[in-house]
């Protein structure tokens, strides 16, 4: 695997989107290495959804790159495929089928987009299950689930692809709080073992443990990244400190 410190693995230049008049995205640029784990906070309708939303082209920009792992992301739905297979989602909700069996979400990508057999899919889904620590539950739906379990599941979904990168849209916030801790965990060892990370949340603990990188966003603009000391302790933009005011009391 190639170094931490090596070329990047999202390249994202001159980023611009719209929704009609609503310039939601402006001059974005951003770079991540592999293996890195980077934070985005910033106050509702700031853009951070819509930024790591485009890095799997769930939505589509206008103007500007991305680039992910040599790939650039285009209207080729071969290229979208391809970097969908490589990067993990975990959204707010769960976005499991309520009707499949938790051991049946986990096979369905791999068996249906990487052609996985069976036995091999069931196998990678249960190992990611027993990492996420609800292996007993592979035959229950979702909804006899609580929600941190669903949320788990969510991700241990997303890991039997294999992905090169993992795009968190602000997992914990749909949770009750004592169900935050089960999910943030688990993030947190996929850290340690050297997950490529993006993920958008208001968990400054979080943030402060994992990140090796802290960004503010507002406004469509990326207006304050630093390590999670500077960024916490002596954050530069007015916004920022602001931000983190309301935030952290």
């Amino acid at each position: 695997m190639t170094d931490a410190t090596d070329d990047p693995i999202i390249q994202v230049k001159n980023l611009n989107k719209w929704y009609g008049d609503f310039h939601v995205l402006k001059n974005i640029n951003l770079e991540v290495k592999r293996q890195e784990k980077i934070v985005i906070c910033g106050p509702s309708g700031s853009g951070k959804s819509t930024l790591i939303r485009c890095i799997n082209r769930l939505e589509e920009h206008q103007k500007g790159k991305i680039i992910v792992d040599g790939i650039e992301l285009t209207n080729n739905l071969k290229n979208i495929e391809t970097i969908r297979t490589e990067v993990g989602m975990v959204f707010q909700h769960f976005n499991l089928f309520p009707h499949l069996t938790i051991l049946d979400n986990l096979t369905l990508g791999p068996i249906w987009v990487r052609k996985t057999p069976k036995k091999q899919a069931e196998e990678t889904a249960m190992f990611y299950l027993e990492k996420v620590k609800i292996a007993e539950q592979a035959n229950k739906f979702p909804g006899q689930l609580s929600g941190g379990q669903q949320q788990r599941v969510a991700i241990a979904r997303s890991l039997c692809m294999k992905p090169k990168v993992m795009l968190f849209d602000e997992p914990t916030s749909a949770l009750d709080p004592e169900m935050v801790k089960e999910v943030l965990d688990v993030m947190v060892q996929l850290s340690e073992e050297g997950m490529t990370m993006i993920v958008v949340s208001h968990e400054m603990g979080f943030a402060k443990t994992v990140a090796q990188r802290v960004m503010l966003m507002d406004d469509g603009m990326i207006l304050e990244e630093n390590n999670p000391i500077d960024f916490f302790e002596n954050p530069q933009h007015e916004r920022t400190q602001f931000f983190l005011s309301q935030i952290l009391h």
